[in-house]
């Protein structure tokens, strides 16, 4: 693959002189451990029906590695070639991402949820060499699909499959002993060493791609700032497919030469018992995680004291969320806002966590600024308007992969998130919408943040979304889509009532009340608005 970052050039020297970019790949991280805490826990990895988790040290991490990336060399991958792996929270995950690097190849992990149609796509676009697959996960067999997809596939020169017992299994191809030593060059810092798909939810997916100078950066910020160390033990269970996992709970961990310990199926009573068992200090995932957690706890499942700090992002926090994991674990529950083109951009420290995060996103990391503008993106706005987000800085990516028309970064480095956003007079940010996503009716804008937050005090509801739907007349009209705690009931009548007595502008109020089970996800927890649009086109009177 030859890829052209071509969003490095003009950052390059300015973020290696400030010290932002510091030149190390993971390999750099992992040797330390190596010199200095070998026999120390890397990973620890719980899978559903084993009844005892894999736990690897650094050493016999390392072991593993090296047999994968000379599995990997033996099948021709080398440098810049792309390894893409369709697995779950698994040591093998965490394994080939470090087996990459050690041969200079990209890693492209992929969410288990794809199939064919996602899949072709992207394997075809990466020009993968190798596709490393489950035999099966959650009742789906991905090592046919796979084996049904590489003859379409001219680049794909193997399937492999964990847990596999036949020539193409995890074991035969990549753990040989027989196979030579590495010979030549690993990844260097400004390589691509990530390729991670965006959700594509219009047209096709965009292929992300980052250094490790850029990823690294970030990371490193946001260790200073949600004061991580080698003592922490990190609790990965959003998925590592995600830049949220992969980032922040695989590669974090081995930064700071530290333990993370995988969940592979969410599971919010069974991870309270991995986060007692093994002593986690931390995690990172969306809101929707921590409010399982909450209502774990609250039917019973224990509370560990060691577990006091944990980061949500991929939609603004409801302040009562914030509110009910303090009362009911003693847990700081952190905001953040990022995206996979930049990594974290916003973070709320823990000190601040009470008051802030469920008011705000946080402020910017070290190393990359925000600006809020007009819709022309020239003029910044005034502190507490709302407006597009624009960032710059360390950790915006290298480009997408061979569509560098599309990266949207002008001349002066500034990146359009698509976000709406405003910015209080202590430099945080609150993420009020995305552009697309904003209603107006009859030529008023809809604070469709405020009125989520509202309508998630009400006492039966567990979530809830504020989508515009079309309307003749004024344009949009708003509906609320609610999901309801178990045993209640909720009118259209009820939630006037309690937004009287809220005394909100009756313009805001929602026009239609949709009561659902569950909102639409991504694996990750991250509302899917989109859907509901869709949903909310039927509802249009046409008047």
């Amino acid at each position: 693959m030859n890829f052209d970052p071509v969003l490095l050039a003009d950052r390059m020297a300015p973020m290696k002189a400030a010290g932002v970019w510091r030149d190390e790949t993971i390999d750099v991280h992992f040797r330390r451990a190596l010199e200095n805490c070998a026999d120390k826990l890397a990973v620890v990895g719980y899978r559903d029906g084993q009844p005892e988790p894999v736990r690897l040290s650094y050493r016999e991490l390392d072991r593993r590695v090296d047999l994968i990336a000379r599995g990997l060399a033996a099948l021709g991958v080398g440098k810049s070639d792309v390894v893409t792996f369709q697995l779950p929270n698994r040591w093998e995950f965490v394994a080939l991402s470090l087996a990459c690097a050690r041969l200079g190849a990209a890693a492209n992990p992929v969410m288990p949820i794809f199939r064919q149609h996602e899949l072709g796509y992207m394997l075809n676009f990466a020009e993968s060499k190798v596709f490393v697959v489950p035999t099966v996960f959650r009742k789906f067999d991905h090592a046919s699909m796979a084996r049904e997809l590489q003859p379409k596939l001219p680049h794909l020169k193997q399937v492999v499959v964990v847990d596999g017992d036949g020539e193409d299994s995890f074991d035969h191809v990549l753990m040989r002993e027989d196979t030579p030593p590495l010979s030549g060059p690993g990844l260097a810092p400004d390589d691509v060493s990530l390729l991670m798909y965006t959700s594509g939810t219009t047209g096709e997916p965009k292929g992300v791609m980052h250094t490790s100078n850029t990823l690294f950066s970030n990371l490193h910020a946001y260790m200073a700032t949600m004061e991580l160390s080698p003592s922490d033990i990190i609790l990965g269970a959003s998925p590592m497919a995600h830049l949220t996992g992969y980032g922040y709970l695989a590669m974090l961990p081995l930064i700071l030469n530290s333990t993370t310990v995988l969940q592979e199926i969410w599971d919010a009573a069974r991870a309270l018992e991995i986060v007692r068992d093994e002593g986690v200090t931390f995690s990172m995932a969306s809101a929707a995680f921590i409010a399982d957690l909450c209502a774990a706890v609250e039917a019973g499942s224990p509370v560990s004291p060691q577990f006091t700090k944990f980061n949500c992002a991929g939609a603004p926090i409801p302040p009562v969320v914030v509110q009910r994991a303090w009362d009911l674990m003693g847990m700081r529950v952190c905001s953040a806002w990022g995206m996979t083109e930049s990594g974290a951009v916003t973070v709320t420290e823990p000190a601040r966590s009470l008051e802030k995060s469920g008011i705000s996103d946080g402020r910017p990391l070290p190393g990359i600024e925000v600006r809020i503008t007009d819709a022309s993106g020239t003029e910044e706005l005034p502190v507490g308007e709302t407006g597009n987000l624009l960032i710059r800085g360390s950790s915006l990516f290298a480009g997408y992969l061979k569509r560098p028309q599309l990266n949207g970064v002008t001349a002066g480095g500034w990146f359009d998130t698509g976000d709406l956003a405003y910015q209080d007079s202590e430099g945080y940010i609150r993420i009020n919408g995305r552009s697309k996503d904003i209603v107006i009716r009859g030529g008023e804008n809809i604070p469709v943040v405020e009125i989520e937050n509202l309508l998630y005090r009400h006492p039966s509801i567990t979530t809830v979304a504020v989508v515009g739907y079309p309307d003749r007349r004024l344009g949009e009209r708003v509906c609320a889509f609610v999901s309801l705690k178990p045993g209640c009931t909720l009118s259209f009548d009820d939630m006037t009532a309690y937004l009287d007595k809220q005394q909100v502008a009756k313009q805001y109020y929602p026009e239609r009340l949709e009561i659902v089970e569950d909102l639409p996800r991504t694996p990750a927890g991250k509302l899917q608005k989109f859907k509901l649009r869709e949903t909310a086109k039927s509802f249009g009177n046409g008047q």
